[in-house]
């Protein structure tokens, strides 16, 4: 059983807390972490769902989860990362980039994180339970997907500006990585 900490509209700690699926049926407002993993390249690695996941099954997601009870959002993405593809983020990157606030009946502060690393995808120990594929995906692809309409992705709401903010969030991300590319060869 997962148990969170349950906040009110404007992100504070209510003292309440609350089973995960319990919390989410009932509308109570909650915090969940996210994040892109960019490689040196520029490419961000999305993970695929398992079937037997209750939300979006079989669908390319950021890695992320809700924050556990007593937990703190910058635990807690270090703490999916680890469980669900098997390595660690550099701690030194644990930066919240943006916490989006939901307008749906899911509602829940969103913490959003970018980090960079130098993981091959043979390096990801993926837990079966939760993740059946991890790949790198260009931002073109990711913004062909949209373009198209692709279902088969579920990492931001496309029908807000939710996936513009973030797609210009790991541009300006894979830009510093080019030019600190670009001064190291120097």
């Amino acid at each position: 059983m997962e148990l969170i900490d349950v906040v009110d509209e404007n992100n504070q700690l209510t003292g309440q807390v609350e089973e995960r699926w319990t919390a989410y049926e009932k509308g109570l407002w909650r915090r969940t972490v996210s994040c892109w993993i960019m490689n040196k390249k520029g490419e961000v690695l999305l993970q695929k769902r398992t079937a037997n996941k209750k939300r979006n099954p079989n669908k390319w997601a950021k890695t992320g989860g809700q924050v556990d009870s007593g937990e703190t959002v910058e635990e807690a993405i270090y703490r999916e990362v680890k469980e669900e593809i098997g390595v660690e983020i550099p701690k030194n990157q644990i930066k919240v980039i943006a916490i989006y606030k939901s307008d749906d009946k899911n509602k829940r502060f969103a913490y959003n994180f970018i980090f960079t690393v130098n993981y091959k995808i043979s390096d990801y120990i993926l837990q079966p339970e939760e993740v059946q594929e991890v790949k790198y995906f260009s931002i073109e692809e990711l913004e062909l997907a949209k373009k198209n309409d692709d279902k088969n992705y579920t990492f931001c709401n496309w029908d807000t500006d939710d996936f513009y903010r973030e797609m210009k969030l790991l541009k300006n991300k894979r830009e510093e990585l080019r030019k600190e590319e670009s001064y190291e060869i120097r």
